[in-house]
């Protein structure tokens, strides 16, 4: 097969860079079994919950380094790096296709990758030497828009690009703190449960007029999602693998009792690279 799937992949907290547990064994077997089944990528096009923007803004500079875009963490966690290259050359590609669809992108000589993409990249590709070129999106968009925003980058898959969403399918950082302090390994709680139950089961069904309109349908969405920047990455990837194949979910799990950490591929491929993990 050469069609890439594209991925949506839950990043949790910063601390996976430090504290893999089972997400972080996850994600470095997901890189080995892409390259198996479907050639290495050329490219990585990352659409992460921490790189946004009021136009779509490519990130083009020709080198990228980790953005430590947080703050009250271990010291060792600011020590990390992921120096890649970027991929300068694929920007006009990406610009081409988004604009046809009606967007008008910003190509920059600029770098940075957010703990969104880093945090997942130095497991997947750990010899940092897979090119990645950021989008900064548009989070203020509901989900049929973001669904045709990743349809127009459709296009890349056939082309090598490995196309990634990163976000958490549940994501309240109030919750991660309810008891004072945040313990990594608390039980889920039932709310998190059933909104990551809900969207799996949606998905399978191809219900897309559910999902999109999770606001209102799936349980204890406000709770789960009080913002909708860490979701909405999911809706721009099952856009690039299209609505013709059900949404996999390939990882399932939860850290600190309400983060949850599933990962998810989308389109023809999907059921290919759940075969090889």
């Amino acid at each position: 097969m050469t069609t890439l799937p594209p991925l949506f992949l839950s990043h949790g907290s910063p601390m996976l860079a430090l504290e893999p547990g089972a997400t972080g064994e996850f994600v470095a077997r997901l890189g080995p079994a892409i390259d198996r089944t479907f050639g290495r990528p050329k490219a990585v096009l990352a659409v992460s919950a921490h790189s946004t923007a009021r136009e779509p803004v490519l990130l083009a500079s020709a080198r990228q380094h980790a953005v430590h875009d947080f703050g009250g963490f271990p010291d060792a966690l600011y020590q990390l790096r992921y120096d890649a290259p970027g991929a300068p050359e694929l920007a006009p590609r990406v610009a081409a296709l988004l604009g046809e669809a009606g967007e008008r992108a910003h190509v920059l000589d600029q770098g940075g990758l957010d703990h969104g993409i880093w945090s997942m990249l130095r497991f997947m590709y750990p010899g940092a030497d897979l090119p990645v070129l950021p989008l900064a999106w548009m989070p203020d968009r509901p989900p049929a828009e973001q669904l045709a925003f990743g349809r127009a980058l459709a296009a890349l898959s056939d082309e090598g690009v490995l196309i990634m969403g990163s976000g958490s399918i549940t994501h309240n950082l109030r919750r991660v703190f309810a008891q004072g302090r945040a313990d990594l390994g608390a039980p889920e709680i039932p709310e998190s449960r059933g909104f990551r139950d809900w969207f799996a089961e949606r998905s399978q069904a191809r219900d897309w007029a559910a999902l999109q309109d999770y606001q209102r349908q799936a349980p204890s969405a406000a709770d789960m999602h009080p913002t909708d920047e860490h979701l909405l990455p999911w809706f721009v990837a099952a856009g690039a693998g299209g609505e013709a194949t059900a949404p996999l979910r390939l990882h399932e799990g939860v850290t600190y009792g309400c983060l949850g950490m599933d990962v998810y591929a989308f389109g023809p491929g999907a059921s290919a690279l759940a075969a090889a993990l």
